[in-house]
């Protein structure tokens, strides 16, 4: 069993209200693999809501009282996002997640939760949506496109 972040499995969770779809997830939530979890909604945040980011360090840094968590308006919500790392903590405890697969790059779910997954044994995969892999894949396909046109013209 999988604990997963919830935007990847298509739900409309993230700080923006939107979600990032990704379909090896979504095909882990459909067969009963996976469990969706939004660690800034466990913690009692509103969706939408101000993006945060962890203040110099990581979630390591976070779990251990070195650091904060700001929100672009200047709030503390470092208490939310360890509350919502303990309650996604508890919830693979109950379902008897050995993994997860969480958003990449997000202070939440890939920081502070991903910190505390792995401080308990629970092996912890960084992904990010399929629609920024599929940007990434299509422009370093430009790219090659670009250079094989450039190679083919030197050689006529």
């Amino acid at each position: 069993m999988f604990i997963v972040s919830a935007c990847l499995a298509g739900l409309n969770t993230r700080y923006d209200g939107e979600s990032r779809p990704n379909k090896e997830v979504i095909d882990l939530v459909k067969k009963g693999e996976a469990l969706p979890v939004c660690p800034e909604q466990l913690g009692g945040l509103p969706t939408p809501r101000k993006r945060s980011e962890i203040e110099n360090g990581n979630g390591e840094d976070v779990l251990d009282g070195k650091t904060k968590v700001i929100s672009e308006e200047g709030r503390d919500v470092t208490s939310n996002f360890i509350c919502g790392a303990q309650e996604t903590l508890k919830i693979a405890k109950l379902v008897g997640a050995k993994e997860a697969l969480l958003k990449s790059n997000s202070p939440a779910c890939s920081g502070v939760t991903a910190a505390l997954l792995k401080r308990n044994g629970i092996k912890v995969k960084r992904t990010d949506g399929q629609k920024r892999i599929f940007r990434m894949f299509t422009g370093i396909l430009q790219m090659a496109l670009f250079f094989l046109t450039r190679f083919e013209l030197k050689l006529i």
